[in-house]
């Protein structure tokens, strides 16, 4: 893997995901799924109605746009108590906000990671390079109120 990867997917079985359930996998192995796009990081809206859930460009307070990772990882949930925690236990909850690209999601789905992952390329850039992240497309949400993130809407890269 590139030593650049913020994510460590050194040591790692081949193939992984391929062979093991989503509830059976360590924490690096859980880890080392995402491919860093960032979407989770963005804020949505959620139809009252039909449930449905809209992505718009308006990203945490914590986003790093430039990295496409959160710039406090590890102290987020004190940061930013909202934050939502994914894991094997919690994914049923969460899976209908996830990105459709999102490893974990296709995952839980049975479905197979694109050809652009980083598991699948070895390049944690891949995901950059295929613009299925954010990076340098988000807003910050201190830059916008929150009555105004419907004019903020995008539409989900596939």
């Amino acid at each position: 893997m590139n030593t650049q990867d913020p994510i460590n997917r050194d040591n790692l079985a081949p193939k992984f995901w391929e062979r093991k359930k989503l509830q059976h996998m360590s924490k690096s192995e859980w880890e080392a799924l995402c491919d860093g796009c960032g979407k989770c990081c963005l804020n949505k809206i959620e139809d009252e109605i039909t449930g449905e859930v809209f992505l718009t460009s308006v990203a945490c307070r914590l986003f790093d746009n430039t990295t496409c990772r959160c710039a406090q990882y590890r102290t987020r949930h004190q940061l930013v108590p909202e934050c939502i925690s994914l894991t094997p236990e919690t994914i049923s909850r969460h899976a209908y906000w996830l990105p459709k690209t999102c490893a974990y999601l296709l995952l839980w789905e049975n479905k197979a990671l694109f050809e652009w992952h980083p598991l699948i390329t070895g390049n944690f850039e891949t995901v950059h390079e295929a613009g299925i992240s954010i990076q340098g497309k988000s807003i910050p949400e201190f830059e916008v109120n929150e009555d105004d993130w419907e004019e903020h809407l995008i539409e989900e890269e596939h």
